[in-house]
């Protein structure tokens, strides 16, 4: 894989500027008050997002490319396929703790601006150990071939937030109220500082984007090495996140497949990875595969639920 081409400490921090104008317009003005997204809304943000991230890619092009542009386009298409995980994960935290819905993007962005911080400290530490010891990217492309393998064939799993140690050790860590205050992480009541729930349903957010983030930094390493083209195409595809979940939330039902067609990105970009020394798979291919499968994977799962809707239409007949 060719040495990427350097990015100037300026673009980076004007892009990292860029992000948090774009985060703080986004909660300080188009959600400054706490209220549920409707299912139109969020798709008018999720095609916002998708579009910027596209005018990006236009600018990765002219900026440094073709290879460039094609590594990111192929990057946040893999990172934002494998949030989709994410959202399943996200509607059992929020059915588990009962979180109302008006107040569910408010937590989602802090959520979302954590993840920002701990991905950029794992692609910099992921990108320096394979500089450091290429060996290391063998050992990630076996962890994207088990994970792989593991949703493939461990079926449906149910996470029980309850009987998590790490629940426990916050609620003794923290004094917690038992009820929600509006929007707030704490709240000051006879003179004592309590957490709300939702501080524990923060914390539940993050480490969950930490685990996924331990399958998605690998494989898009597989991708590229290029630092800036890495945490950039991660930087769009979580900004994408939010509006993803709330247009999907009553939706991920229709994609019994979809797991499926991302255990199998995986065990192909780890395979890749694995593979690299005998030989070098084009970021095209890799593109199409990904593309393909995806693909796939949706119009099945569309195709298996039309004779259930059917069936389920002439019951209400």
């Amino acid at each position: 894989m060719d040495s990427p081409p350097t990015t100037s400490v300026w673009f980076w921090i004007a892009f990292v500027l860029f992000v948090l104008a774009m985060l703080a317009l986004d909660l300080g003005v188009f959600h400054r008050r706490a209220r549920r997204v409707s299912f139109r809304a969020a798709l008018c943000w999720c095609g916002f997002w998708v579009s910027l991230a596209l005018v990006f890619n236009v600018f990765v092009y002219y900026w440094h490319g073709s290879g460039s542009a094609l590594e990111f386009l192929t990057g946040y298409l893999l990172e934002y396929s494998l949030s989709v995980d994410n959202i399943f994960v996200f509607l059992l935290i929020f059915s588990y703790f009962q979180v109302p819905a008006q107040y569910q993007h408010g937590v989602l962005f802090w959520g979302i601006l954590g993840a920002l911080v701990l991905r950029a400290l794992l692609i910099i530490v992921g990108i320096t150990l394979i500089n450091l010891f290429h060996w290391v990217l063998y050992i990630f492309g076996a962890i994207l071939i088990i994970s792989g393998l593991r949703i493939a064939f461990a079926g449906e799993q149910k996470l029980d937030p309850g009987r998590n140690p790490i629940l426990r050790f916050i609620r003794w860590l923290l004094p917690v109220t038992e009820e929600y205050h509006g929007n707030r992480f704490f709240v000051r009541l006879d003179g004592r500082l309590l957490a709300t729930p939702l501080i524990v349903v923060l914390v539940f957010l993050e480490l969950t984007d930490l685990i996924f983030a331990l399958d998605s930094i690998p494989a898009i390493l597989g991708i590229t090495r290029d630092s800036f083209i890495v945490f950039t195409s991660n930087v769009f595809a979580i900004l994408g996140l939010r509006s993803l979940y709330f247009a999907l939330a009553d939706l991920v039902g229709m994609f019994r497949y979809l797991p499926f067609g991302l255990a199998v990105v995986l065990v192909f970009i780890g395979v890749k990875m694995c593979l690299e020394f005998l030989i070098e798979i084009p970021v095209s291919a890799s593109l199409v595969v990904i593309a393909a499968v995806l693909g796939v994977a949706v119009a099945a799962s569309l195709l298996a639920r039309r004779p259930e809707a059917a069936a389920s239409d002439r019951r209400r007949s």
